[in-house]
């Protein structure tokens, strides 16, 4: 990683044109050969950027740039657009670079598939009574996160998200619609349950006869935090 701080304006060219006027900036220029330009601000998001495959090369400024205060050129090209980023420095403050060694990469935690292991261990947050049958249950369009029964010994199909949108209620429809064709499963009710369930999802799954549940990651692994919420 080369980590560069400059007073430097920049120009884009390809595709689209971008323009950005001299000010002191982070140049980031990565392994992978990636070159992106950061503010003080933006949070993650770079004010420009290229993407490999592309190669960097150092010009001396011409005369007029000079005058204008250009120390280095930097032309960067892109190998299969030809798209270029123009960097003209106009006064260095940082140029360090450091080996960052291999990345292992991101472990999330709180995915889909942590509240599901979790649900089938807790089993009664859906309710009293309710019983554990089995994780991703198949069906002919996919698998059911959880099958469960009630207390009566009706099953429950269960579709687990970290955001409950619109989108996972009709997902669950059309599980509910296919297990409740099975003469050994049926009938079936449904259970949304997810750690935020919007609004408009809330409400067409109480249309459609599903039941909603919140869950509370943090709770659910022993830490500090609310009971799930059933409604």
């Amino acid at each position: 990683m080369r980590l560069v701080v400059a007073e430097c304006s920049v120009d884009y060219a390809g595709r689209l044109s971008a323009h950005l006027d001299p000010a002191r900036r982070v140049l980031m220029l990565k392994a992978d050969g990636s070159v992106l330009v950061h503010a003080d601000g933006g949070s993650y998001k770079p004010l420009n950027w290229m993407s490999p495959p592309c190669s960097l090369v150092v010009e001396e400024p011409d005369e007029e740039l000079r005058s204008a205060g250009v120390q280095q050129l930097w032309r960067v090209t892109h190998g299969k657009t030809g798209d270029v980023l123009i960097i003209r420095i106009h006064d260095l403050v940082i140029d360090e670079t450091v080996d960052l060694g291999i990345d292992p990469g991101l472990v999330k935690d709180g995915v889909e598939a942590d509240l599901q292991r979790l649900l089938a261990e807790q089993i009664e947050l859906l309710g009293d009574g309710h019983t554990f049958v089995r994780r991703e249950h198949m069906t002919a369009i996919g698998p059911v996160d959880i099958l469960a029964k009630d207390p009566g010994g009706t099953s429950v199909a269960v579709e687990i998200k970290r955001r409950g949108d619109i989108d996972g209620v009709e997902q669950l429809t059309r599980y509910l619609e296919l297990m409740n064709r099975d003469p050994h499963l049926a009938p079936v009710t449904g259970v949304f349950a997810a750690q935020e369930i919007k609004p408009q999802a809330r409400t067409l799954a109480e249309d459609r006869g599903i039941r909603c549940v919140t869950l509370d990651y943090d709770a659910m692994r022993g830490v500090e935090g609310g009971p799930a919420r059933l409604f």
